[in-house]
């Protein structure tokens, strides 16, 4: 298991700062803590991303958050995936149309 996690539904109040804390209790090591926010707002869209120290203290993480209320909200924290192919991005591959 690597340790990147998904953290979904967190509240929007919810920063860097006390995420990593929340990650960090119990002693596990937190290596970047990264909250998604809307491209052209700036405004957070209440998921991220945890890197753990190792995957150990990820296995721990996902055991003691998943379910965890934070501001009331049910935290899902589990095993981040790659996104799997398929285009969508702004500007590439897509509708076969160049930018210019």
């Amino acid at each position: 298991m690597g340790s990147r996690l998904y953290v979904g539904n967190l509240p929007f109040s919810a920063n860097e700062e006390a995420v990593r804390e929340l990650f960090a209790q119990d002693g596990r090591e937190v290596a970047e803590v990264k909250l998604i926010t809307d491209r052209d707002s700036g405004r957070p869209r209440g998921f991220g991303f945890v890197e753990m120290g190792n995957s150990e203290h990820a296995d721990a993480a996902i055991s003691a958050l998943n379910g965890f209320s934070m501001d009331g909200r049910a935290l899902t924290v589990n095993e981040a995936r790659e996104r799997s192919g398929g285009g969508g991005g702004r500007g590439r591959g897509g509708g076969g149309f160049d930018r210019y």
